[in-house]
């Protein structure tokens, strides 16, 4: 199995990428990332990878299975938590103007005492401007304190996020597997 996904390398299509051949291939295979996703899908057209792995909460998930219905099909779904999340700041600014994040991470925690928000592509950029200084707060993995636990604090801890995963292939699932949940003609069996 070779997943192509989302880069850069350390977050988390990283992660989760990894740990579904982990834990559903025995750890046999690769991944390759990619700055996009249209990269992503179009390696998995020409049999560059055999599988796409998308969260479901990133922003290009919608545009993407329409733009690749009939295509690229999905063939597994799953919960996966992401790596721990905080909102960090700079130790020396008391009060920060504003805090960078992924768009995706928006609502994560109150951010009403921030003036500005910086949105950046990837939880892994807002890491990298906190550590370069450009950035006085931002939500990253929380592991990035340790890189520079004199710079930066904790304002926050967030934990993981619970997130949908869908895996895509070139192949749909047959008919009758179990994550299939077609609408069959007189079926109206319900939950009650």
């Amino acid at each position: 199995m070779r997943i192509a996904t989302l880069g850069p390398s350390g977050n988390n299509h990283e992660l989760i990428a990894k740990r579904y051949l982990k834990m559903r291939c025995s750890d046999a295979g690769s991944v390759v990332l990619f700055t996009q996703f249209e990269d992503a899908f179009q390696a998995l057209m020409t049999g560059q990878a055999s599988h796409v792995l998308q969260c479901t909460a990133h922003a290009a998930h919608s545009d993407c299975v329409g733009r690749y219905m009939h295509r690229a099909y999905p063939v597994d779904t799953f919960i996966a938590g992401s790596k721990p999340l905080a909102l960090l700041a700079q130790r020396a600014i008391a009060q920060p103007a504003h805090v960078a994040l992924q768009p995706a991470t928006r609502y994560y925690a109150d951010l009403s005492s921030y003036p500005a928000i910086i949105e950046t592509p990837t939880t892994v950029a807002v890491a990298e401007g906190l550590l370069d200084g450009r950035f006085e707060a931002g939500i990253c993995a929380e592991e990035v304190l340790a890189l520079a636990p004199e710079q930066l604090r904790i304002v926050q801890l967030l934990g993981p996020a619970l997130d949908t995963w869908v895996m895509f292939a070139n192949s749909p699932l047959p008919a009758s597997s179990p994550l299939r949940l077609d609408h069959k003609d007189g079926d109206d069996s319900r939950c009650d």
